[in-house]
């Protein structure tokens, strides 16, 4: 077994998740994960590719290193949506899903329509006798990317890490690299996990309180959208110690009120792909979107303003499509694009496929959200490009109002703002004031083309 169920054991009574299930310690967790081991052994073979079909509890993750264990190559899959679970199940080739009712698990055979091959790199895993991982991309763009990591070499990664005694929110969903990212490193470092029943701002604020939770990792957005529902309770949230933000683009102003409510709270942005795993970064401070990217265990270099990594933990390739998005050379093309600083810190400023351009000229969402973000009757704001007869896309912008003002005043004073800040070609066209954020169930923006 690797060397994290030895730290599972070796941590014994000291609380290790806190879920809708009860408080479990890590030898609980340890107990678990050799009781599971002994049913997996029953069920499926090494080397066979097990979907999980579950969110984060002590149950599922009992189960997904039993999986480990017997070094099988999991899916984890949270999705409800009938047709996107079997897609996954379909592309990934799973022969088995693991199914919870409670806390009790059960096995499925999976019927194969029709024989497929096993994928050269599913057999390399197999050979090599090492666990796999299988992650989906959205999909937002056409069908989802199937990923094939090798498990082994990407926990290895955490080995040796010194312990704390911290809480730690796994905000991040089971199926989600920053997600794992959490749960490996909490385990390694011995700390307490706390694990949402769901992810509405209200409920993860009352953990916080509940808990006394000291890392939260979440999005921007979620972030925001804590920040609106915050400022309508009473909740105590000083226990914070860290929150850590990436998977998109921090609006500037939206870091800089952050900071104005948490004022002693570490705020540092994390970076990763779930191509590469995620980069060991930091923050140059607390207000600041500039960091170093300062991981021994990647590379990265910028090509016409995109970043590019290479990671001793990327992925070995692509169960479903090509590797165009690395070069022959194993460089991974991010999509992100950055600034760079004169003593080597980058600032992400957007993604290449999200830029407007406005009769040739270059819009980041991101830095119109910024200025528009800054009005206190602004709650939230979402940049997007829609089709312009004479200048082949404009700004569009939908606004969430936090205070009671007519939407032609709103208008008014945010191009005011806006022409004030920006240049001309920048400054929003088009207005649409919405209730609510428009966020993906990963709380991402979305944002619309049209």
């Amino acid at each position: 077994m690797l060397w994290i169920y030895e730290n599972i054991k070796l941590l014994g009574e000291k609380e290790c998740i806190k879920d809708s299930f009860g408080v479990f310690s890590y030898l609980d967790l340890a107990q678990k994960i050799e009781e599971n081991s002994k049913i997996v052994k029953d069920f499926v073979y090494p080397g066979e590719i097990v979907a999980i079909h579950a969110d984060y509890n002590f149950y599922s993750i009992a189960m997904f290193f039993a999986l480990i264990q017997h070094k099988c190559i999991i899916v984890p899959i949270v999705s409800q949506n009938k047709k996107e679970v079997e897609g996954r199940i379909r592309i990934a080739n799973c022969s088995s899903v693991v199914k919870f009712n409670g806390k009790n698990a059960s096995f499925q055979k999976v019927e194969a329509k029709q024989a497929h091959a096993q994928h050269d790199l599913v057999t390399t895993l197999v050979s090599d006798r090492v666990s796999g991982l299988i992650l989906f991309s959205s999909g937002s763009t056409g069908e989802p990317k199937a990923m094939i990591h090798n498990l082994d070499r990407l926990i290895n990664t955490f080995e040796g890490k010194r312990h704390k005694n911290l809480n730690m929110l796994v905000f991040l969903m089971f199926d989600h690299i920053g997600g794992l990212n959490t749960l490996f490193n909490t385990l390694s470092i011995g700390a307490t996990i706390i694990l949402p029943e769901n992810r509405s701002p209200e409920y993860i604020g009352s953990l916080i309180a509940k808990h006394k939770i000291n890392v939260l990792p979440a999005t921007p957005t979620f972030l925001n959208m804590l920040l609106l529902a915050d400022s309508s309770s009473e909740l105590d949230l000083s226990s914070l110690k860290m929150i850590t933000y990436g998977t998109e683009p921090m609006p500037e102003s939206l870091l800089l009120k952050l900071k104005e409510r948490f004022p002693k709270t570490r705020l540092m942005q994390t970076f990763g792909t779930s191509e590469t795993g995620i980069v060991q970064a930091s923050s140059r401070s607390s207000g600041s979107l500039e960091m170093k990217l300062n991981d021994p265990n990647i590379e990265y270099k910028i090509v016409d303003n995109e970043l590019w990594l290479k990671s001793k933990t990327q992925i070995m390739g692509y169960l479903n499509t090509t590797m165009e998005s690395f070069t022959e050379d194993g460089w991974f093309k991010t999509g992100d694009m950055v600034e760079t600083s004169k003593d080597g810190h980058i600032k992400i400023i957007g993604r290449l496929k999200e830029v407007i351009n406005v009769g040739g000229e270059k819009v980041l969402p991101a830095e119109v959200e910024s200025i528009v973000m800054e009005l206190d009757f602004v709650g939230d704001c979402t940049a997007f490009g829609q089709q312009n007869a004479l200048t082949g896309q404009m700004v569009a912008v939908d606004i969430l109002l936090t205070e009671d003002m007519s939407e032609k005043d709103a208008k008014k004073a945010i191009r005011s703002h806006c022409k004030s800040k920006l240049d001309n070609f920048k400054v929003p066209a088009k207005f649409r004031f919405v209730d609510s954020t428009n966020a993906s169930e990963r709380f991402k923006k979305i944002r619309l083309k049209k």
